[in-house]
């Protein structure tokens, strides 16, 4: 699991059971996307709660999933990671 922490102390992440978040303090999970099949069948991300792209379509469930969390790291969690560190060295 990869984790961005910002300068206030606000953590993103991609969820997963590897770890217990709740160790970290008080939690607020957020949907990122919706992994949902159509009317034939196929596999669709929407990941337009991050204001992300429409993945798909995927003959496999667990295909869509791989793609809608290879987006989330390199678009969503990337974004911020890269966010934060350029603000880190503003302020330093």
């Amino acid at each position: 699991m990869h984790l961005v922490i910002d300068a206030r102390g606000q953590i993103r992440g991609i969820y997963d059971d590897s770890i217990d978040l709740s160790v970290l303090g008080k939690l607020s999970i957020k949907r990122a996307s919706h992994v949902e099949p159509d009317t034939k069948g196929r596999w669709w991300a929407d990941l337009g709660p991050v204001h992300g792209p429409m993945l798909g379509p995927f003959a496999r469930r667990s295909l869509a999933l791989a793609a809608e969390q290879a987006w989330l790291g390199a678009h969503w969690l990337r974004k911020a990671s890269a966010y934060f560190r350029n603000l880190g060295s503003s302020l330093g």
